[in-house]
């Protein structure tokens, strides 16, 4: 099963964590885009340095990632796990996925 997870707000840390664990878990591909608000998980050492995280493919959306500059989120900061790209990287993982969830 490969299974995809869009995330477009911060708030959805626990969840997506618990989620991609539990994915992972039952021997699952999983793949996580984050969009939005969701790109300031970056900045979250709960999200980025959960098992979760480190075992799923990541890309964020660089429009996201520019936008909350003044939050903190800088590209240069950006762990080089995650993939910088942008909606394509979003209609990829939905077509390469057999289920997604966005939170």
């Amino acid at each position: 099963m490969r299974f995809g997870l869009v995330v477009t707000d911060e708030r959805y840390r626990d969840q997506a964590v618990s989620i991609l664990a539990t994915a992972q878990g039952r021997g699952w591909e999983c793949r996580c885009f984050l969009n939005d608000r969701g790109a300031l998980l970056l900045m979250d050492n709960g999200f980025t340095q959960s098992d979760a995280f480190r075992a799923t493919q990541v890309a964020v959306c660089e429009l996201s990632v520019e936008r909350y500059e003044n939050e903190g989120l800088k590209v240069s900061s950006i762990d080089e796990h995650v993939v910088i790209g942008g909606q394509y990287q979003d209609a990829e993982l939905v077509q390469n996925s057999d289920c997604v969830l966005v939170l």
